[in-house]
């Protein structure tokens, strides 16, 4: 048990020396940087705090690496937390009470702030304002506290979560798309650099298409492919390195994995390719509505796999094809 607690120690470790600190190191989602060095920019010529920035998109796109981005640009120091660890309003009021002039609250995963928890956010935002109840009862009283310049940048993956409320007190909102294979084969490269890793180019190319268009999943495999020519004994990683990887991770050429499959089998075998209900699915795989939203059919929307119709998901003849089933005639 401690050896896999140091594993992944190490290998968190390892993601934060992958992750890049300056703009010229971040590849990728150059929209939203350049629209992010504007407001930087405007600020530092303003001296004034840059407006509450909201990032959304899916696991592993950079939204804590695009935090801390600004964070660095800015010369100013992060308070980071998360939603599920503030449970009570005395938790927020604790946190933001404690901050200083022009700091960086970072709150991850502010979707799963509860409601109670959001109007204490709302004075702090627009007004720079702690309001907070001591006491209890009749004998009850509020106290107005004034809070210094500070900015808050949260991130979520399920952004319709939040309430329209609280997104409309940010000064910007920013979608993170997946990244395009040669911005994920750059990353890579980076990432081998740094690790001290030899890796060539077919090699580099076979690990960004299973890397689901994601950095996170990119330098994972990375690391797993560093991890088989330690132990084999190898000095670089090359083709047969890369597809032996993703053999043993039970990863396919694209990306898709274990849970992938049998998403995608279930409504082949069982719903004839659909359509089909997304709760008739999650019942069929005994998970949860959100989870098969939110995990399951990004990606596989994204490379054409899967489709939405007011019917209900359908498998594309694409993926058929790449599982090996005949395709429903439908489909063709």
């Amino acid at each position: 048990m401690a050896d896999k607690d140091k594993k992944h120690n190490d290998d968190q470790t390892i993601d934060t020396i992958l992750r890049p600190e300056r703009w010229s190191d971040y590849i990728g989602q150059e929209k939203i940087k350049n629209n992010l060095r504007i407001i930087i920019e405007a600020a530092k010529k303003r001296r004034e705090p840059i407006d509450h920035l909201l990032f959304y998109g899916q696991p592993g796109l950079g939204k804590t690496t695009l935090a801390k981005l600004v964070t660095n640009e800015l010369g100013a120091s992060m308070k980071v937390t998360s939603g599920p660890t503030i449970e009570k309003t005395g938790d927020l009021a604790a946190i933001l009470s404690n901050l200083e002039k022009n700091e960086i609250l970072f709150i991850d995963e502010a979707h799963r702030l509860n409601r109670m928890i959001e109007e204490v956010l709302y004075p702090a935002m627009e007004s720079r304002k702690l309001h907070i109840i001591i006491g209890k009862g009749p004998g009850a009283r509020s106290v107005s506290l004034d809070l210094p310049p500070f900015t808050l940048i949260a991130a979520t993956t399920r952004v319709n979560l939040l309430s329209a409320p609280l997104r409309a007190r940010f000064g910007a909102t920013f979608k993170l798309d997946y990244y395009e294979e040669k911005d994920i084969e750059e990353i890579i490269k980076r990432s081998a650099k740094i690790l001290g890793v030899d890796i060539d180019s077919e090699a580099t190319e076979i690990l960004a298409k299973a890397s689901r268009f994601t950095p996170r999943t990119a330098n994972r495999l990375l690391k797993r492919a560093r991890d088989y020519i330690e132990v084999h004994g190898q000095k670089k990683v090359n083709k047969d390195i890369a597809l032996k990887t993703l053999e043993f991770l039970e990863i396919d050429s694209v990306g898709l994995e274990s849970y992938d499959r049998v998403f995608l089998n279930t409504i082949i075998d069982k719903f004839d390719g659909g359509p089909v209900g997304v709760g008739t699915i999650a019942a069929a795989l005994n998970e949860d509505r959100g989870i098969i939203e939110d995990v399951y059919e990004p990606y596989l929307m994204r490379i054409g796999f899967l489709k939405r119709t007011q019917a209900g998901r359908i498998v594309d003849q694409r993926a058929m094809e790449h599982l090996g089933k005949k395709a429903d005639k439908r489909l063709l």
